[in-house]
């Protein structure tokens, strides 16, 4: 596992906006190849909300065998860089670090590292922390002297605490790299303790949030289940310690084979925090609404101190802050070279997966001096050039799939939209159109980190319609508004949703400030297109005419006398039931599962007055990273993402009003998410479908 990896450090509504083609920033690729492909075209859509930037989100890992990391020279990197958080002690260390002692039995601790060292760093660059709490080899008492020790005695205020670094490593499930001194290593135990945890430290500092361990799903090891268990880490964790915390952690390290393949990796994120965030409404128990998730460790594994790094970070970042992650923490500050490889475009590859080189060698090959950014933390830096904390992220969408889009309404009013060329050798032509927000005829300033450049350059380039994007390379386009008259409301509270039904839903949110609302719009976010479902002159609406088993996206927006209307809501997702009354039934349940691999076991029941003398089973699977494996009990096929499984000679009597039901079941594989289908049709009927754990 890289997660926690100990380093070598110690060793060492449209409106279309377009133009002509005007000439773009370059980096150390020529723009001139942009005619080799084809145009790639950026919708912008600022009614589609996405939620705003928080003050943690820029996040990085420091490490207390990097005895650098308190320096003078990191400090102004760091602050330069517009870190919003740093976790402290490091990774694994976490779970065998004595704070009081500054020692990691097992492990070296450099000089210069200890707490309140730490402490003066986080002050310098006005950042938070985030702090491990051992659980490894600490106990409650131990993290309570932390928290007496940070808030009351030094008065640091530190608010996120975190019980353990990737405690499922601990052997239980056959890999171990954790420390793990409890006698029980099962998630029930782990989940136990972390409610003593959690009482003993807000015992002595009440507003403290404290977060627990989880696994995102997709990656190992969820879904396994361990024997003598009824469920897996995740459940049992969030089914046991749910309501005794107030977020959750996971790591990401999606470690793909090659450049190409760890680019493409980002877009998997949604659909695996969208499972995560259904895991911890099923079983996080009636603090389920409140938990945040923080994802405390991440980085692309693969060519790490180039390029493709970087446009992994830049790209990755922003994608699990739209999805309502409350941090980004980067795997790491330092970590040192281990053996040298080259990049696809040429550069070398020190297998560092520090932002900053540590100036050390693989044999007779040397990285650049200590302290030399490498593109990853050029990466970090241009996330600022974006947006900067209470920013609010807005949908922007891309026909071009190694193009990546990000766009945030600045609190001055421009509109910044960064691009991510993910193309090695090409450069691309971006006709950008904007929905909800008409920019300037101004030239906008663009930012652009170019491919393995030594800075960010700004220039007054291009137009509100064009720009052009180099190869491998990250732009930030800031426009500037028009003038046009705005609403003076604020945004609308985050809506909830109630009574959801198959066809229906009932949404309800605080009101605007800021004026007078003379009404509300409901709108569902489709792509980049906003789609009006309803109106109201209340806080509160409800949707009709939906689709059963269908997610939907929703922002609110209210409208001021004038017919301005105002920032959207933050984003509100669920999905329609299935029919509460269907002649058919479906019970559907994932038994087990191995990260890229899963099992279900299926029930067709008919419930309806007539006996079915063969039948045919159809869902849809829901993310496009899942597909038939095998199956049994039926004839099982699969295309993409539509499945169907028809009756065997044995099996296709199904008797009236639930006189006996059939059991089938499947093996699926999955790249990511593998979320269960929403709907399933016998015999084109959709069926009232449950979900057994």
């Amino acid at each position: 596992m890289s997660g926690g990896r100990f380093g070598t450090a110690a060793a060492a509504g449209l409106l279309a906006v377009t133009g002509v083609v005007a000439t773009g920033p370059v980096g150390n690729a020529s723009a001139t190849t942009a005619a080799a492909a084809a145009p790639v075209n950026v919708t912008v859509n600022t009614l589609e909300g996405l939620g705003t930037i928080p003050a943690t989100g820029y996040g990085l890992n420091s490490a207390v065998w990097d005895s650098q990391m308190n320096t003078p020279a990191v400090q102004g990197l760091l602050g330069q860089a517009g870190i919003g958080m740093l976790r402290y002690p490091g990774g694994s260390y976490g779970d065998m670090y004595n704070w009081q002692t500054n020692t990691a039995p097992g492990g070296y601790v450099a000089p210069g590292t200890d707490f309140d060292s730490f402490m003066g760093t986080v002050k310098k660059i006005g950042a938070q922390p985030i702090l491990i709490a051992n659980y490894g080899t600490g106990t409650p008492q131990e993290a309570a002297d932390w928290v007496q020790y940070a808030n009351v005695t030094k008065g640091y205020g530190d608010k996120y605490w975190e019980v353990g670094n990737e405690n499922y490593g601990n052997g239980y499930y056959g890999n171990g790299w954790e420390a793990d001194d409890h006698n029980s290593k099962s998630p029930a135990t782990y989940a136990q303790n972390v409610i003593q945890y959690s009482k003993a430290m807000k015992a002595v500092d009440p507003t403290i949030k404290v977060g627990a361990v989880l696994t995102l799903p997709g990656n190992w090891p969820d879904g396994v289940v361990a024997s003598g268990d009824s469920a897996d880490w995740n459940r049992q964790v969030l089914s046991i310690a749910g309501s005794a915390v107030d977020f959750v952690i996971v790591h990401w390290y999606p470690n793909g084979s090659g450049a190409a393949t760890a680019l493409g990796e980002p877009a998997q994120l949604p659909g695996e925090l969208a499972q995560l965030r259904s895991e911890i409404a099923e079983y996080g128990g009636a603090n389920a609404s409140h938990l945040g998730v923080a994802l405390t460790e991440v980085n692309a594994g693969v060519d790490e101190d180039t390029q493709p790094d970087a446009l992994f970070g830049a790209d990755t970042y922003l994608t699990a802050l739209e999805q309502g992650v409350f941090t980004v923490d980067w795997w790491d500050t330092h970590n040192g070279p281990t053996q040298i490889s080259t990049a696809p475009d040429g550069a070398t590859d020190y297998d560092d997966w520090g932002v900053l080189s540590s100036g050390t060698c693989v044999g007779s090959v040397c990285e650049p001096a200590m302290n030399t950014p490498f593109p990853s933390y050029y990466a970090i830096s241009m996330l600022s050039k974006l947006g900067r904390p209470g920013d609010q992220m807005v949908r922007a969408g891309t026909d071009q799939q190694l193009v990546a889009a990000h766009a945030v309404k600045q609190a001055n009013g421009n509109l910044a939209v960064m691009l991510v060329n993910k193309d090695p050798a090409n450069a691309y032509t971006v006709n950008l159109h904007y929905a909800g927000y008409t920019p300037s005829t101004a030239t906008p300033t663009v930012y652009t980190y170019g491919d393995e450049a030594t800075s960010i350059t700004s220039a007054a380039v291009g137009s509100r319609a064009v720009q052009t994007l180099p190869p491998y390379s990250i732009e930030t386009v800031v426009l500037t508004p028009s003038g046009n008259p705005v609403s003076t409301l604020t945004a609308p509270g985050t809506p909830t949703v109630s009574q959801v039904t198959g066809t229906q839903a009932t949404v309800s949110w605080t009101p605007s400030t800021g004026g007078t609302a003379t009404r509300y719009e409901v709108y569902r976010q489709f792509g980049t297109t906003s789609e009006l479902l309803a109106e109201s002159t209340s806080t509160s609406a409800t949707i009709a005419n939906l689709v059963p088993g269908t997610g939907y996206t929703l922002n609110v927006l209210a409208t001021d006398q004038n017919g301005n209307l105002s920032p959207p809501s933050d984003p509100l997702a669920f999905t329609t039931g299935t029919p509460a009354a269907s002649t058919c039934a479906v019970d559907y349940q994932v038994t087990t599962g191995w990260g890229n691999g899963y099992v279900a076991a299926l029930t067709v029941t008919d419930t309806g007055p007539a006996p079915i003398d063969g039948w045919s089973l159809t869902f849809s699977f829901p993310s496009t990273g899942e597909s038939l494996s095998s199956g049994w009990n039926a004839n099982w096929s699969g295309s993409g993402q539509n499945v169907e499984a028809t009756s065997l000679s044995w099996n296709a009597n199904l008797a009236a009003n639930g006189g006996n039901s059939a059991s089938i079941g499947f093996a699926g594989n999955n790249t990511g998410a593998y979320p269960s289908p929403a709907a399933i049709s016998l015999n084109g009927t959709v069926c009232t479908t449950t979900y057994s754990s």
